[in-house]
C-alpha cells in the first residue's frame, strides 16, 4: 500500500485525531512498548495512532509530501476542467488537501481550495469542521500563519450566521492559551488572540482581562499576555466610562517588577488621560472634579511610594537592585513629563536631588541625560 493512501485511511479510521507528531524512526519500538488499553495503529515503521493521537515518521515526510502534493494538483486541475457541483471531485479535493497541509502547512494553495470548496457549499458545518482541521494542524506547526489565517476566516464567515459565535470564540481564546504554553513566544497566535477581542462581548473581554492576569504572573518573560492584555483594556476604555474602567485599572497597577515597567507606563498613560479628560471638562460637575483631583494625587502617591521601596540599592551591587533602581527612576521621570501641570505636586513630595544621585549611581554613564532631564 502506498504511503498516501495509508496515511489518508488512517486519518479516515478515526475523525477525532487532534494531535499529529513528527516521530524518529527509532521511537517507534518505544510507543508500541509503552501502549496500554486501545491497541494503537502501527505498522511498526511509518505510522502511530492511538487515543486519537497520530505519529509520522520523519523518514517518512518527504515522500509523503511529493505524493500528497501531487495527488492535489491533479485533483484540482480536475476540479477545475469539470467545473462545480461534483461531490466527488470536492471530496477528493478536500481530501488531499488534508494530507498536504498535515504535511506543509503554509501551503496556501491548498487552503484556498479548501475556502473555495467550503464557502460555495454553505454548510455550518463545514465551517465548524475547517476549525477542528485547522487546530489539527496547528498542532504539529503552532506557528503557521496560513492556519491562523484560515480560523479567522472561518469566523468572519459564520459571523451573524451562527448563534453559538461567543462560545466558538471562548474555545479559540482557550486554544491560543493551550498552544502558548508550548509554543513560547508564539507572536502568530497571540495575534490571533488579539484579533478576537473585536468580536467579544463586554463580560468575555472582563472575564480574558481577569484570566489572563494569572497566566502573565506565570510566563514573565513572554510579554505577548501583555500586549493582549493591552488589547482587551483598550477595548474596556472603547466601551466603558470611567467610572467602569477605573477599578480594573487600579487592580492592574498594584504591583509591578522588572520587565513590566512598560507595561506599567502604558496602563498609566490610559489611566491619566481618562481622568485629564475630567479634570480640563468644563462641563464637569465640581464635586466629580475634586473626587477625580482626589484621585489624582493618591495616584502620585502611590507611585512615589512605589519608587521608595524599588530605589534601595544593597552594598552587594547585585545586578537585580541596581535595575530596579534605574528602572522606577526613570518611570518616574517619565511621569513628571507627561503630566507637567502636576510638577508642583511632585517637588512637594520628592527631592529631585534624590532622584538625581540615585540616577547617576545606578547609571552613571548616563549622568550627562540626568543632568539635561533633571533642571
Amino acid at each position: 500500500m502506498d504511503l498516501l493512501l495509508q496515511f489518508q485511511r488512517i486519518l479516515e479510521s478515526d475523525p477525532l485525531i487532534d494531535e499529529v507528531g513528527f516521530v524518529h524512526p527509532t521511537q517507534f519500538a518505544t510507543l508500541a512498548e509503552d501502549s496500554t488499553g486501545d491497541a494503537a495503529i502501527s505498522d511498526g515503521t511509518t505510522f502511530w495512532c492511538r487515543d486519537h493521537k497520530l505519529g509520522v515518521s520523519t523518514q517518512a515526510v518527504l515522500p509523503l509530501y511529493n505524493e500528497a502534493k501531487r495527488a492535489f494538483i491533479a485533483a484540482m486541475e480536475e476540479y477545475k476542467r469539470l467545473g462545480d457541483g461534483d461531490d466527488g471531485l470536492e471530496s477528493e479535493v478536500m481530501k488531499h488537501s488534508k494530507a498536504l497541509l498535515l504535511l506543509s502547512s503554509d501551503f496556501g494553495t491548498a487552503w484556498n481550495s479548501r475556502k473555495l470548496v467550503v464557502s460555495k457549499k454553505q454548510q455550518l458545518s463545514m465551517y465548524m469542521g475547517e476549525l477542528l482541521f485547522s487546530a489539527l494542524v496547528l498542532s504539529c506547526s503552532p506557528k503557521s500563519d496560513q492556519a491562523w489565517s484560515h480560523r479567522r476566516w472561518v469566523i468572519k464567515s459564520i459571523t451573524g450566521k451562527c448563534s453559538a459565535l461567543q462560545e466558538i470564540l471562548g474555545k479559540e481564546s482557550e486554544l491560543v492559551e493551550k498552544i502558548a504554553e508550548r509554543s513560547k513566544m508564539n507572536y502568530r497566535a497571540w495575534n490571533h488572540r488579539c484579533w478576537l477581542v473585536s468580536y467579544m462581548t463586554r463580560e468575555q473581554v472582563l472575564h480574558e482581562l481577569k484570566k489572563s492576569r494569572n497566566w502573565a504572573g506565570l510566563h514573565v518573560a513572554d510579554n505577548c499576555c501583555f500586549h493582549y492584555r493591552r488589547r482587551l483594556i483598550l477595548r474596556i476604555l472603547k466601551d466603558s466610562k470611567l467610572e467602569n474602567a477605573s477599578p480594573g485599572y487600579s487592580a492592574e497597577v498594584s504591583e509591578v517588577w522588572k520587565a513590566l515597567w512598560l507595561h506599567r507606563r502604558f496602563l498609566s498613560l490610559c489611566w491619566m488621560k481618562q481622568f485629564a479628560t475630567n479634570l480640563h471638562d468644563v462641563s464637569c460637575h465640581f464635586e466629580l472634579k475634586i473626587s477625580t483631583s482626589n484621585s489624582f494625587n493618591s495616584f502620585i502617591d502611590n507611585e512615589l511610594h512605589l519608587l521608595n521601596s524599588c530605589s534601595t540599592v544593597p552594598n552587594n551591587d547585585f545586578e537585580d537592585f541596581q535595575a530596579q533602581a534605574t528602572y522606577s527612576a526613570t518611570y518616574i521621570l517619565w511621569l513628571t513629563k507627561q503630566i507637567p501641570e502636576f510638577w508642583s505636586e511632585f517637588q512637594e513630595k520628592l527631592t529631585i536631588g534624590n532622584l538625581k544621585t540615585m540616577l547617576s549611581k545606578v547609571c552613571p554613564e548616563r549622568s550627562f541625560l540626568w543632568d539635561s532631564l533633571i533642571d
